[in-house]
């Protein structure tokens, strides 16, 4: 009786995680259209970036109203809410490049293609493995703290090569978020597929920007 009791919790276990990862990517992969189809509007319509105050106001009021709607129905809005808006963002981002330099758009595709490498390269090497990356949680944490008051640094006194060294601070950051949420869905750290797609969006989203601002160091062609 209680071997059975035991392989049936055991079932229940692995068909709520494969719930909980089917959930997330599924809407994982929506706002990313969402948001490439916000990118590529206010490209179009030619929109200036909304400056970085604006910016994190919007990003961090619209994650705080996520959070607390994430048990509801009204959560999934909140989400496409943050990701349009952020798409917004981004958009002006793309057409500074295509527009300046002369290898744009390729800049835009290797940074988009190096994002999907190694997002989909950590993830299936943690659904794999099913390591459990909980003990990164604190380094990662005070890392993207302190990068990303160097990076407001780095903003407000015009310094490149500081700029540079957040961006790759951001990359190996980045990385270390994928394995930690992954990790999370898998092992019960994370049971709202809501926010566990804002994570890994965010995630995304940084690590898209990170690499194109290298790339954009060092590839670029005026």
């Amino acid at each position: 009786m209680k071997t059975n009791i035991a392989v049936s919790r055991s079932e229940s276990g692995v068909l709520s995680t494969n719930k909980m990862l089917k959930n997330t990517y599924l809407l994982l992969s929506m706002t990313l259209i969402f948001s490439a189809v916000t990118a590529g509007l206010s490209m179009v319509l030619n929109l200036p970036h909304p400056g970085t105050v604006i910016t994190l106001v919007g990003y961090f009021g619209l994650l705080f109203l996520t959070q607390k709607l994430s048990n509801s129905a009204w959560g999934l809005v909140s989400v496409f809410a943050l990701t349009g808006f952020m798409g917004m963002t981004l958009g002006p981002i793309i057409s500074f490049y295509i527009k300046t330099f002369s290898n744009g758009s390729e800049l835009v595709m290797m940074a988009l293609g190096g994002t999907g490498v190694i997002f989909l390269g950590l993830s299936a090497y943690a659904l794999t493995t099913r390591k459990d990356f909980s003990y990164l949680s604190g380094f990662l944490l005070v890392g993207i703290l302190v990068a990303f008051l160097a990076g407001i640094g780095a903003l407000v006194f015009s310094i490149p090569t500081l700029s540079l060294a957040v961006s790759a601070m951001f990359i190996f950051l980045m990385a270390g978020m994928i394995l930690l949420q992954t990790s999370a869905m898998i092992n019960g750290g994370e049971s709202n597929y809501i926010m566990a797609t804002i994570s890994l969006y965010v995630t995304i989203f940084n690590l898209f920007l990170s690499l194109l601002q290298i790339l954009g160091v060092f590839n670029a062609k005026e």
